[in-house]
């Protein structure tokens, strides 16, 4: 039985036997401490350490009390007495009296939310009463840092569990966080439209009792929470780098570096020309017999130059009227995220042209048993996106990431829709695409889009995602574009608008009209293949020419 067990036991035994709490305190103490003594022992999140109590204070406190609690829980391997007054309710709640020779110790209620994550302490300073102190959020896996939207309680307002305190702009979306906790909203640290904020970075703190809000007024959260002093030894080392160093100095003019640059090998005319325009040729590379420097290296060198000079000629011209816009935080992670993505991962793009007539006709008559049934009209991107998926599920080298040690390949057919909202661009899952009907994604796929403009998205609606669909075609009437691809991801289909061609008859001198639809695929080249690409392409154009088969 761990030691939270013992003392939720205990303290609920405590709270049933009012009569006790009258009794003299140094009992009480005893009473209570001897209960746990024995777990307490065995508790493997308990640190001995010395309390600095007087010799007069230890007849009447326990052994069990003088400890420190060690962990990722407790913010300060420090520790603190117990006074004598206690009061007690659902869970154990102590007054703490700072030792002669410590710092404090708080104390943490754990909870399954992510939301609003916080800790209690108690701070040395005899003016700040109990208070509980809440950091900024990690409500995305790449989450760094995120903004506050704005707060929707304010200081002096009383919170409860549940509660939503204030808007979190994440790398994703925007997210409520709720109040874990009832008391009261003594401080908010940073306030509407805060950006940058760290995670774990406190932003608001709470007290249980309302005459305590006014205690925090000034308060500024301390910035020696790492506990840096046990660390102290290690100051010596420094020391020892140094004098490791002052021998090698002595070393270092062995290395002939003017020598070298009397050793530069250069034609009279192109030291001629450096001189003149005022160049070292230490900055120039050449490309002569040994690498001597010729005037043609002068001439590139002057020529790269010039072209980097006009690049700054903008912000030297004052009359052009211009608007700085805020960069919102989605719009960061998004330009980080596809700038890496371009940089790290080898694109390679395959395109087919897709006859789309056997689809519109199966969306046509689809729609007419939707409109008789009440439900909603099906999109072309709605069958799009059937049936990537259960291309995905055919080809499923396309449904994989890649790490560095291997592939991963997923059983789960998760499809992210792009979907472009005037806070920026989102992708939001459809899960288990290949197992969904019509029906189901349609209706799933405007419920997001929906939330996304409204910047409800929650991190449910967009983790997870195995495979994305980019359609700009329909809404903007694009013919043909190459998508770039969204790690951890390994394939992105960019699918154009359809369009009437004309394209050759059955027999020799007649013609057919068809609508035509343009896809291009974006594959990663360190898990697709050219072949496996071209074989998820032509499964696709199965079901899309084919649109029946995906009913079966």
């Amino acid at each position: 039985m761990t030691y939270a067990t013992h003392v939720l036991r205990h303290s609920k035994k405590i709270g049933r036997s009012s009569n006790l709490i009258r009794h003299d305190s140094a009992v009480l103490v005893h009473w209570f401490s001897n209960g746990m003594r024995s777990s307490m022992e065995k508790g493997d999140d308990i640190l001995r350490c010395q309390s600095g109590l007087a010799s007069g204070e230890r007849h009447n406190i326990p052994k069990s009390f003088n400890r420190c609690y060690s962990g990722s829980a407790v913010s300060n391997n420090s520790c603190r007495t117990v006074s004598p007054r206690m009061s007690f309710g659902n869970a154990l709640r102590t007054t703490i009296a700072p030792c002669t020779s410590t710092g404090s110790v708080s104390f943490i209620r754990r909870s399954s939310r992510s939301q609003a994550p916080s800790r209690r302490g108690f701070s040395t300073a005899s003016d700040l009463p109990p208070h509980q102190a809440i950091g900024m959020p990690s409500l995305s896996p790449t989450m760094t840092e995120g903004n506050i939207a704005r707060w929707l309680k304010k200081e002096g307002d009383k919170v409860s569990p549940g509660e939503v305190l204030c808007e979190v702009e994440t790398d994703k979306a925007t997210v409520e966080m709720e109040c874990m906790e009832e008391g009261y909203l003594a401080k908010i640290l940073h306030g509407d439209g805060a950006s940058s904020i760290k995670v774990g970075e406190v932003i608001a703190v709470t007290v249980e009792e309302e005459d305590d809000i006014a205690k925090f007024k000034d308060y500024q959260p301390s910035t020696s929470d790492a506990t840096p002093s046990p660390k102290a030894p290690a100051s010596p080392p420094p020391p020892k780098e140094e004098v490791a160093e002052k021998p090698v100095t002595p070393s270092q003019p062995k290395v002939s570096k003017p020598s070298a640059v009397d050793r530069i090998f250069a034609s009279p005319l192109a030291r001629k020309i450096a001189e003149d325009h005022n160049i070292p040729l230490t900055n120039i590379k050449g490309t002569g017999p040994e690498g001597r420097i010729v005037k043609a290296d002068i001439d590139d060198y002057l020529a790269s130059r010039g072209k980097e000079a006009p690049a700054a000629a903008p912000k030297a011209d004052t009359s052009l009227d211009y608007m700085d816009i805020p960069v919102a935080q989605i719009r960061k992670v998004t330009a980080s995220r596809l700038l890496l993505s371009k940089q790290t991962i080898p694109h390679y793009y395959l395109t087919v042209d897709t006859c789309v007539d056997k689809l519109i006709e199966l969306r046509s008559k689809l729609n007419s048993l939707q409109e008789a049934s009440g439900g909603k009209k099906l999109s072309v991107n709605d069958l799009v996106i059937k049936a990537a998926a259960l291309a995905l599920r055919k080809v499923p080298q396309c449904n994989s990431s890649w790490t560095n040690d291997y592939i991963r390949q997923y059983h789960n057919v998760n499809i992210n829709v792009a979907v472009q909202t005037d806070n920026g661009l989102y992708v939001p899952v459809v899960r288990d695409a290949d197992k969904k009907g019509l029906s189901t994604i349609s209706e799933e796929v405007k419920n997001l889009a929906q939330k996304a403009k409204e910047n409800s998205l929650k991190p449910q609606d967009y983790e997870g995602g195995t495979f994305t669909v980019s359609n700009l075609g329909g809404p903007f009437g694009i013919k043909q574009f190459c998508a770039i691809i969204n790690p951890p991801q390994s394939a992105i289909l960019a699918v154009g608008s359809a369009e009437k061609r004309v394209l050759p008859g059955s027999s020799e001198g007649q013609y057919k009209f068809a609508s035509m639809m343009s896809v291009t695929l974006s594959c990663d080249h360190r898990v697709i293949d050219g072949a496996i690409g071209a074989e998820w392409l032509k499964a696709f154009k199965g079901y899309i020419e084919s649109p029946e088969s995906m009913l079966l």
